[in-house]
């Protein structure tokens, strides 16, 4: 099944496939160009309703208003008020602009300063960031602007690639970047390098004889089609256009990166957040203001109350909190050669579960060596490299991939004992090419190539100094071997030669007849030496490794073998696209090694696990890896990697190794981790305090704070928290992959919050009783001693609200025994204890006229350090055992 077609299967049921109409196009397009492969070269030139002199100005004319221009899928254009506009319908903005336009509206222009500056931090924080967008899709565009060389009306005219028109005929040369998907009807020495497309490492030969058999091959593997974005390596030829614009390849990846990223775990998470706290918010600040309406019959203190209660219970630090933590992991990141685009990323980081892989340039070193060089036998043989590497050197075509590692393997002074005589070039239909040397006063004619082609023209082979007839049952034995040596994943090649007398000056493709097969040369991108190593630090995380990549299942299989990945399944793309759903599922559970596969497959791959509940991070570096970048939760390139997949990518690695993100994905627990402390702080304590505020206002003569002091109290213990993002993490919270659980907080709010409530209710009860302000409101008590009481008591609770919330903080970050076995960075210890000596110092304070506070009676500090101790106790027991039941 092609690539077009698995996207068409992929794109209707089960969950994971949606769109229907664009894949039916492609599909249609793909089919017609395996048809045009199937052809002979005049028919697929005829077929095409063109010639051998190219297309005229009219037909050219023609096809362009049909087609339209060869260009790829560009982003969508920002307006700026749209943009806006669609950031502020946030739940959070919104309620916060709720709360900023009733601020104003009541006289409280601090407030409205404040929570308005909030929201335009947040929005413009936003904004900037999503302006990134589309610049994946813009780097494709700069990948293919460039002029082409085509035959028109007789003539080779340079013209902008934007006019190829499908029916151009295109002339390829070394260098040249292919401009639309077309079949090849001319090729000499052609060979095209397609890795930014399928992950392969080495270049692909390409020629123009009829492909049979087409219609179950996926595209990229025809042997004589070419697609926009891949280049010419060596050799030269001419091709037909086939498809271009978004019929292309290329032009469905643009599609895929133009279109809006899904919500990440880390989006979802906090909008499942905040729309928690404000489903509670609603119901709390509701009770509030109908029971203090109408026990206190006065509705617009009722209406500046709730208001206060609304402000409380809003989680208002939480995007400086965010931002903060991930801006602290981003620099962490960058000591770490690790670049952050997009900061929300470093939490994902944290959070995944699954890294998906390419193979090239990660587990391995993203270039060809020479790995063996053996005889018949299999044992290594300095003869084999010698004469490979007299081959390599002496010839005058354009070296491959091959021959560069031949020479580089080992220098030898060649010039010294032979010397050139002459030279049979590679060509397509031999697939081998030879030189002949003198040496030693005998002509010898030494020939390297594929290995069947060079079994079709050798009669002996050598083993050490003897030579044997190659009959045909050593053939298949020797065939065994050059399939035992594929099979490990090697591309290999053999080299044979035959002496010749040393007044033959002049050698031709007929003289390769009779030669001595001497060995074989093996070739492998081979992996890294840190990766064995990085993908055991990966498991021990509790991340699970999944390679994906366009590269064949040999090679893969190898390489996964000797960097200690077991491979127990490996499915292939083809194998995968005749899955059904439950099948499809089936194989993303048990198998950690897809090989051959497609773009599209990559990305379905990665939305399908993402539907499954996994968080998940792809690693990769070409074209063909743009559009699984841009699907996954974090989308992670290096800086050598094509502009496409740099773009598409959320963070960047100065250092494609797979141990940086290791300490990535630590960090970003680290991360998740102090933000998790915040809202697990703020969403307990606040619903702790909103509780004893519905009470309160229940049964106290008065209200239990005023709004004044509501606001004060809730700005003093956000203060408290500006330290969170510097916070030590412990480390047993940094051995599994973390994600958001609004259930999790929701139920640690309900079990937590209401600890509070109890000290609460009994500084409401010593208040009252301990120090008489129950005599509020009494027949004989002064005006003056009711506003006393009044104040007295609004003070009380003031100073142990705000001494146990901030308390809390160093009981809640940790499960460990906090201040002996788990320990606060000093700027948290800092902010803590700075606010705990306002709420001390604020009573005495020239403030407390002015928040209606009055001082407290020494007596006082002696209840509250006995409520401070208990308190501490009997949350710290019952954060523990929550821990226990349902986890941490």
């Amino acid at each position: 099944m092609t690539f077009f077609a698995a996207l068409a299967k992929k794109l209707t049921p089960p969950a994971r496939r949606k769109a229907r109409s664009a894949p039916l196009k492609n599909e249609a397009a793909a089919r017609r160009l395996r048809e045009i492969c199937a052809a002979s070269e005049f028919e697929a030139i005829a077929r095409l309703g063109s010639r051998a002199a190219g297309l005229g100005a009219d037909e050219v004319a023609e096809r362009l208003k049909e087609h339209g221009p060869n260009t790829l899928a560009g982003p969508k254009k920002h307006r700026v008020l749209a943009d806006l506009i669609e950031r502020l319908v946030n739940p959070l903005v919104i309620q916060l602009l709720i709360i900023c336009a009733i601020s104003f509206l009541m006289g409280d222009l601090k407030s409205t300063a404040v929570v308005g500056a909030m929201v335009l931090l947040s929005v413009m924080l936003a904004y900037v960031q999503e302006r990134r967008s589309g610049r994946a899709a813009e780097a494709l565009q700069r990948l293919v602007r460039a002029s082409v060389i085509v035959v028109r009306a007789g003539r080779e005219n340079e013209i902008p690639l934007a006019e190829i028109v499908p029916g151009d005929i295109i002339v390829l040369a070394a260098g040249s970047i292919i401009p639309a998907d077309a079949r090849i009807v001319q090729a000499k020495d052609l060979f095209v390098s397609q890795s930014a497309l399928t992950g392969e490492s080495l270049p692909t030969e390409k020629g123009s004889a009829a492909a049979a058999g087409t219609l179950a091959v996926d595209p990229l593997d025809l042997p004589n089609a070419v697609f926009q974005g891949s280049t010419v390596i060596s050799g030269s030829g001419r091709a037909i256009a086939v498809r271009t614009g978004l019929d292309t390849f290329l032009g469905e990846i643009s599609l895929h990166l133009t279109a809006r990223k899904e919500d990440t775990s880390f989006d979802r998470g906090v909008r499942s957040f905040v729309w928690l706290m404000i489903r509670f918010m609603v119901v709390l600040v509701a009770a509030v203001f109908l029971i203090v309406g109408l026990t206190k019959h006065d509705w617009l203190s009722a209406l500046l109350f709730g208001l206060a209660v609304a402000v409380g219970l809003t989680p208002e630090m939480l995007p400086m909190i965010i931002t903060v933590c991930l801006s602290k992991g981003a620099l962490a990141m960058s000591r770490k050669k690790v670049i952050v685009k997009k900061l929300k990323s470093i939490q994902n980081f944290g959070a995944i579960d699954i890294l998906c892989t390419d193979k090239t340039g990660t587990l391995t070193q993203d270039r060809v060596i020479l790995e063996r060089y053996v005889d018949v036998t299999s044992r290594d043989s300095e003869d084999v490299l010698r004469y490979a590497y007299m081959n390599s050197y002496y010839q005058t075509g354009l070296r491959n991939l091959l021959d560069n590692a031949i020479l580089a393997h080992e220098e030898l002074d060649v010039e010294k004992t032979a010397r050139k005589v002459d030279e049979i070039p590679f060509d397509f239909n031999r697939k081998r090419m030879s030189v002949a040397i003198d040496f030693e006063d005998t002509h010898v004619l030494i020939c390297k190539g594929a290995v069947e082609e060079i079994y079709a023209v050798c009669d002996r082979y050598q083993i050490d100094d003897d030579v044997f007839p190659l009959i045909d049952m050593i053939k298949a034995d020797l065939m065994e071997e050059y399939r035992d040596l594929s099979a490990e994943g090697y591309r290999v090649i053999a080299v044979a030669y035959r002496e010749y007398p040393n007044d033959k000056e002049v050698f031709s493709a007929a003289d390769e007849t009779g030669l001595v097969l001497l060995g074989y040369l093996a070739f492998l991108d081979p992996p890294k030496d840190s990766a064995a190593k990085a993908i055991a630090a990966l498991r021990a995380s509790g991340v699970r490794a999944m390679i994906l990549t366009g590269d064949n299942d040999l090679v893969t299989r190898k390489i996964c073998r000797d960097v200690g990945l077991e491979v127990n399944r490996l499915v292939t793309g083809r194998e995968l696209a005749g899955l059904d759903a439950a099948g499809y599922d089936r194989a993303l559970g048990e198998a950690d090694v897809f090989a051959h596969l497609s773009p599209m497959q990559k990305e379905a791959i990665i939305l399908r696990l993402r539907e499954l509940g996994h968080v998940v991070g792809f690693l990769g570096d070409g074209i063909n890896d743009a559009p699984a970048l841009k699907a996954a939760d974090v989308g992670i390139s290096v800086d050598t990697a094509v502009d496409v997949a740099k773009e598409a990518a959320d963070i960047i690695l100065l250092e494609k190794s797979l141990l940086v993100l290791e300490e990535g994905i630590l960090e970003g627990r680290k991360v998740f981790a102090n933000i998790v402390k915040y809202i697990k702080m703020g969403a307990s304590s606040n619903f702790g305090n909103m509780f004893s505020v519905v009470g309160g206002s229940y049964f106290l003569p008065f209200l239990p704070m005023a709004p004044i002091q509501v606001l004060t109290n809730n700005l003093l213990y956000d203060i408290s928290q500006t330290g969170i993002p510097t916070d030590n993490v412990d480390p047993e919270f940094l051995v599994k992959p973390r994600r958001w659980d609004v259930g999790f907080i929701k139920k640690f709010m309900l079990f937590i919050g209401p600890l509070s409530s109890i000290f609460d209710y009994a500084t409401f009860f010593l208040m009252l009783y301990f120090f008489k302000c129950a005599l509020f409101g009494k027949p004989g008590t002064p005006a003056a001693m009711n506003a006393y009481y009044e104040s007295l008591f609004h003070t009380g609770w003031f100073v142990e609200s705000l001494l146990t919330q901030t308390l809390i903080v160093h009981i809640i970050r940790t499960n460990r025994v906090p201040f002996f076995q788990s320990r606060a960075s000093g700027l948290m210890t800092l902010s803590t204890l700075s606010i705990m000596a306002a709420a001390v110092v604020l009573p005495y304070s020239p403030l407390a006229p002015f928040l209606g506070f009055v001082p407290l009676p020494p007596i006082y500090w002696a209840w509250i350090g006995g409520f401070l101790l208990a308190y501490g106790t009997l949350t710290h027991r019952v954060k523990r055992w929550f821990a226990k039941k349902f986890g941490d």
